[in-house]
């Protein structure tokens, strides 16, 4: 009788033909799983790519300097699927790296108080990135675009990209509040005269914050990337003039003046200096009786929409802006058209308004024809007078066949705006927005806002009943049908 006719021969050849077999599956998909961890492809297949990073993107955070730890305080109530989907592919794209990685925490503030006191954060929806000793907030509101209201596109890539690159650059933006003229201080708690909380607010924000005092410098400092002046009131002599118009002509430098009604520019010596930016500020006390609170307090509505400073605001239909007394401030309609200089009308008065230049106080303020400033016919915006204005020049050198980004100057009409006691949610996105565009750290990177997909389903109570007991005896009754027609087959 033959080996392989004997039953305990098969029953061996059988058994190690199972042996076999289940080694072999192993071996599958433990060689898949290590292709999928070591070789691991990914395809996005959704319409608008909503899980792909940009090339823009890549190219820059796959060659960080430095290691980015972004910290989400994403409540389990908020619907933001974009929000923690965009910054796990962040984490992915570099997670390979060691010098440059990117890592993600996810933080419940009420939960967690100690690692939220040790943040300075209080509230769901914001966004903490964290590179060495910099450090940079975002909101989640300010990763949309608003349309009536409603979140209309997503534009996160776009914000937190930007943001990477600012917290993992080692240098830090450094603005100079300047003193020597009665201005508003930044190292004063109060609410009239001081600037402590913009300060506060600038520094959780990775700049550096100084005071600059001209009367005892000869030249301003060499890494200082914005100028603030804020409400002077007293002249600047003849040397700091110079000093101001070298810096944003020769340096490219970036200076942003408030200036409170009542002191003229002739007598602060400011007037070449805004004239060579085509900005022109009137002796006068804007009066707009359609926009008056009962503290007599300028509430401005009309905002340039596409404008970095005042896009943000238009977008989210925020509160109106809420100043003291307040100077029209207008394009110089005899500014040189050919001098290289953008400047636009950032934010504007009713069509009502008037400058009062003979204003007395306890008279009753009223439109007197020829002496009272009115809004210059064709000029934007239409029948408005300015408040704020801001100015940029960029110049073609060497016959390139693009600009080059000169200076920058913003100048409102208002010196009180940013005090500790006005600093509000808007006058505070203002003027973040102000100091972000001034030293370009609102990098336009290229990269378009996706739309938002939504999908659901409604269904009623009857709905819910069917699926219910579709699931739970439909397909496992079909299965036993299934089962059973197999058996008498088989059977037959």
């Amino acid at each position: 009788m033959a080996l392989t006719d004997s039953f305990r021969a098969v029953r061996w050849i059988r058994t190690l033909n199972l042996v076999l077999q289940a080694v072999l599956v192993v071996t599958f998909f433990g060689g898949l799983n290590y292709v999928a961890k070591n070789h691991a492809w990914r395809f996005d297949l959704t319409q608008q790519r909503k899980f792909s990073l940009s090339p823009e993107s890549l190219s820059y955070v796959k060659n960080l300097p430095r290691p980015v730890h972004v910290v989400v305080t994403l409540s389990n109530d908020e619907d933001n699927p974009e929000v923690k989907g965009l910054i796990d592919e962040y984490v992915y794209a570099t997670e390979e790296r060691t010098a440059g990685r990117i890592t993600k925490e996810s933080l419940d503030v009420y939960q967690n108080r100690r690692r939220s006191e040790e943040l300075g954060v209080d509230q769901a929806g914001i966004i903490v990135l964290l590179s060495g000793d910099k450090r940079r907030i975002v909101t989640v509101d300010e990763l949309y675009t608003m349309k009536d209201k409603k979140r209309d596109t997503f534009r996160g890539e776009q914000v937190l990209t930007s943001a990477i690159l600012d917290v993992s650059m080692l240098k830090r933006e450094k603005v100079y509040f300047v003193t020597g003229h009665g201005e508003l201080r930044i190292d004063n708690s109060d609410a009239q005269i001081g600037l402590s909380a913009l300060r506060a607010q600038l520094k959780v924000r990775n700049f550096e914050v100084e005071p600059l005092d001209f009367t005892a410098t000869r030249k301003i400092p060499a890494d200082a990337s914005l100028l603030v002046v804020v409400a002077p009131q007293s002249a600047f002599s003849r040397l700091e003039q110079e000093m101001l118009r070298q810096y944003l002509s020769a340096s490219a430098g970036r200076l942003m003046l408030f200036l409170h009604p009542g002191r003229s520019t002739t007598a602060l010596g400011l007037d070449d200096l805004l004239l060579d930016w085509g900005v022109l500020v009137n002796q006068d006390i804007i009066v707009d009786p359609d926009n008056l609170t009962e503290n007599l307090e300028l509430l401005v509505r009309a905002l340039a929409p596409t404008h970095p400073i005042t896009k943000s605001l238009v977008e989210s239909g925020s509160q109106p802006l809420r100043m003291g007394a307040a100077r029209s401030v207008i394009p110089d309609p005899g500014r040189s058209l050919g001098a290289g200089l953008n400047v636009v009308t950032l934010a504007a008065t009713s069509t009502n308004a008037w400058g009062e230049r003979g204003f007395r106080a306890g008279e009753v303020p009223r439109y007197d024809p020829g002496v009272d400033t009115r809004p210059i016919a064709g000029m934007d915006p239409p029948d408005r007078l300015g408040v704020i204005v801001a100015s940029e020049r960029l110049a073609v050198r060497d016959n390139l066949p693009f600009s080059v980004p000169g200076g920058k100057l913003v100048v409102f009409g208002t010196g009180d705006l940013v005090a500790n006691g006005r600093l509000d949610n808007a006058s505070l996105l203002i003027a973040l927005n102000a100091v972000n565009w001034a030293v370009d750290r609102d990098h336009q990177l290229a990269i378009a806002p996706r739309p938002i997909e939504r999908f659901q389903l409604s269904l009623t109570a009857t709905d819910f009943t069917r699926l219910r007991y579709a699931l739970l005896l439909a397909l496992p009754g079909a299965a036993l049908l299934l089962g059973l027609l197999v058996y008498w087959t088989r059977r037959a």
